[in-house]
């Protein structure tokens, strides 16, 4: 899976591959939000349990990012 800097930036000795967050953790970090603030979360067991933890919203978040990566590079 190709994950590359989410804000890669011009230096003066060029592009800088270190360019802080990653584009899966940006990703997912845009996924997270959509679903804390979201009034309907996921079913529950869609999360596989019957509460839904902070846990189970990362991964779903990270799901979300993963899925979103591998369709870039389609």
């Amino acid at each position: 899976m190709n994950n590359p800097p989410a804000f890669p930036y011009f230096g003066h000795t060029g592009w800088s591959p270190n360019g802080g967050i990653t584009m899966r953790d940006y990703f997912a970090a845009k996924a997270m939000q959509a679903l804390i603030a979201s009034p309907r979360m996921p079913a529950p067991a869609a999360l596989g349990g019957s509460d839904v933890t902070d846990v189970m919203v990362a991964d779903l978040s990270y799901k979300m990012a993963d899925a979103m990566l591998k369709a870039r590079e389609t």
